[in-house]
């Protein structure tokens, strides 16, 4: 590794409207090292490094790459001086296969063919170059998350990257993935790419990069040598603050059963069965957490019990209201029943991203006081409760009037849980509360959980992070192939032995 710098932003400023999101940012980033930007989400990480893309254009600063001064007015500017980026929503075509995702935009002339067949000599040395086996044929439809972050990696260097940035590239992944993930990282670099990580995952911070920039509420605030920091240093500049990583908790004083289910199984149109002879109770009083590897039956287990797809075998009873498959249930009566739903991919399932935040935040409530009145919406009655909301969960910026699109996805995620638990529901299902959430919202989002339980709250949360699952649940459940293969008692329960339950390799 050398001291000479791949990237140097100078004074970097960035407002859209009245939110001030980068402030005479500056920064270094040296060849063929892998830096990390943390920061709170709404620190403009994501900024600045969209500003260096040619996403968004800076309004006042300087850009160089390599030593020169450039211009970055679009993405294309950008990979024209080799810089790619990996976003945290990838940007692929589902129904094309790697290849074809491969040469998109980058086809080679009218004849297609011979296009495909340079991209596919190209394509088999990437991948044996840099360990990102992937087979050119698939369609991208039919990869698993981590294998489609893989062809993102290789559009990139397709297209003679030598700068890679990667916007939390590990929000959607296993743990599994992640660590693969991180060996390409470190591989990459040893190939002499420079490499720039985003990402709240202090663990990864930690193990993979050999420089930490630290951001806070728009501007450079500090710069760690990764060998001389460790977490607790890092969460502190992030946020301000000591940051607390246990969580107190009470023990927790159960009380009616709230919710449960009874062999609950469900099959799709193909006859695949998602789910298996699943049993469970929540009561009142607890949070139950459901850990696994992503894809073994937690997400149709979660839209089950929030009436979003009706079981197909078994029943469930949500607030004394029975269902099965002759006496289906939706979204709408369960909420009138109190169960709250925080689905697990805010960006389809959460929110709206077009909508005001006032509007993200009565979503699903929308036709209810004092929200509206004889079928007209009461806008400054909206504005005033999302006002409110955003100030007790700390929604950054505090600005009902902004696009949902435009908030940082922790703070979506914040707008969400907001809506959903300001409401004191008697049940609250949470997929994958803190995804691509920083440490200070982590602590946030884990206390307001605790204190629903509390307040007589039936919690069940459903995340693929154990640390999480460990840290907040009073019983866990682990689930294997769309079945539960045991249950666990939180006092009991470690990692090695949660980890050998999600891979199928014992039960409890």
């Amino acid at each position: 590794m050398t001291a000479d710098a791949a990237i140097e932003l100078r004074g970097i400023d960035k407002s859209f409207g009245s939110v001030h999101a980068v402030r005479g940012a500056s920064l270094r980033v040296e060849r063929g090292s892998i830096t990390g930007i943390v920061g709170e989400n709404g620190a403009g990480k994501s900024t600045l490094m969209s500003i260096l893309y040619g996403l968004h254009r800076a309004d006042a600063g300087e850009i160089l790459v390599e030593g020169r001064p450039v211009q970055m007015a679009s993405p294309r500017d950008a990979i024209g001086h080799g810089i790619g980026m990996v976003h945290q929503h990838f940007m692929l075509v589902d129904s094309f296969t790697v290849l074809e995702n491969l040469i998109l935009g980058a086809e080679g002339g009218p004849l297609l063919a011979g296009g495909l067949a340079a991209a596919r000599t190209e394509l088999a040395r990437l991948a044996r170059d840099y360990g990102l086996a992937v087979d050119p044929d698939a369609r991208v439809a039919d990869l698993s998350v981590g294998e489609q972050q893989r062809v993102e990696i290789l559009k990139v260097l397709f297209r003679g990257a030598r700068i890679l940035i990667l916007d939390e590239p590990s929000a959607v992944l296993t743990p599994q993935e992640t660590d693969r993930l991180l060996e390409i990282l470190r591989l990459l670099r040893d190939r002499g790419v420079t490499v720039v990580l985003i990402t709240h995952k202090l663990r990864e911070i930690l193990s993979v990069t050999d420089k930490v920039i630290v951001m806070r509420r728009g501007e450079v605030v500090a710069e760690r040598r990764t060998a001389q920091t460790d977490a607790e240093d890092l969460a502190e500049l992030m946020v301000g603050r000591k940051v607390r990583f246990d969580l107190d908790k009470e023990p927790t004083r159960q009380g009616e059963t709230r919710l449960a289910a009874r062999h609950l199984s469900l099959v799709d149109r193909r006859g695949v069965r998602l789910l298996d002879d699943i049993s469970l109770d929540v009561k009142a009083g607890e949070i139950v957490g459901i850990a696994g590897v992503s894809g073994n039956g937690q997400s149709e287990l979660l839209q089950v019990l929030a009436g979003i797809r009706p079981p197909t075998g078994g029943e469930m009873e949500a607030c004394g209201r029975r269902v099965d498959a002759a006496h289906p249930v939706d979204p709408a009566e369960m909420r009138d029943l109190g169960v709250a739903h925080v689905p697990e991919d805010r960006l389809r399932q959460g929110l709206v991203p077009a909508f005001l935040a006032s509007e993200t935040s009565i979503l699903g409530y929308q036709d209810r006081e004092p929200f509206c009145h004889n079928y007209l919406m009461d806008g400054p009655a909206v504005g005033k409760y999302c006002a409110d909301l955003m100030e007790r969960f700390d929604v950054r910026p505090r600005t009902p009037g902004l696009r949902s699109s435009n908030f940082s996805g922790g703070n979506q995620q914040k707008l969400i849980l907001a809506r959903e638990m300001a409401r004191n529901p008697k049940v609250l299902l949470v997929g994958q509360p803190t995804r691509g959430v920083d440490i200070g919202a982590i602590e946030f989002i884990r206390r307001e959980l605790v204190r629903s339980r509390d307040a007589g709250c039936a919690v069940l949360v459903v995340s693929v992070e154990l640390e999480e699952i460990l840290s907040l649940a009073d019983r866990i459940l682990v689930m294997f192939g769309g079945r539960i293969v045991g249950e666990v008692a939180a006092g009991e329960a470690d990692e090695r032995t949660l980890g050998l339950m999600m891979a199928g390799a014992r039960a409890a």
